[in-house]
């Protein structure tokens, strides 16, 4: 019976990383927004890259960084995905979502792959074409 538990501990520690590599860019991009539905900071810091980590330090730093300089991510809703493109060792994914304000954004994820599978290296909203009347 030992010999089971730890063949079966053995297998579930080489299955969850394989699990985490085959999570999809949508896959990534939905658990962080998500995460920030729910207000749990930490579990959104796990989708964020070593860059981002290395830049903000902790997952408080990183929250109020999000809350304060993208509300429409902290207080996201409706996600639609919209056009990926892959360039060099990144991929780009623009995903439009309502902020609290009712108002659409569009916003360009750029992702990289890790040994974790896919994360978020940064994030801009891109701006609204001028309209002309």
């Amino acid at each position: 019976m030992k010999h089971l538990s730890a063949a079966l501990v053995g297998l579930t520690l080489w299955v969850a990383p394989l699990a985490a590599q085959e999570a999809t860019i949508e896959d990534v991009i939905t658990g962080q927004l998500q995460a920030f539905r729910d207000r749990d900071v930490d579990a959104a810091w796990q989708y964020a890259s070593p860059t981002i980590k290395r830049i903000f330090r902790t997952p408080e730093t990183f929250g109020g960084m999000v809350r304060n300089g993208y509300p429409m991510v902290w207080d996201n809703a409706d996600a639609r995905f919209l056009d990926q493109q892959a360039t060099g060792g990144r991929t780009r994914q623009e995903v439009q979502i309502k902020g609290p304000d009712g108002l659409f954004y569009i916003l360009d994820y750029q992702m990289v792959m890790t040994p974790e599978g896919w994360q978020i290296d940064a994030v801009q909203v891109i701006p609204a074409p001028d309209m002309m009347s």
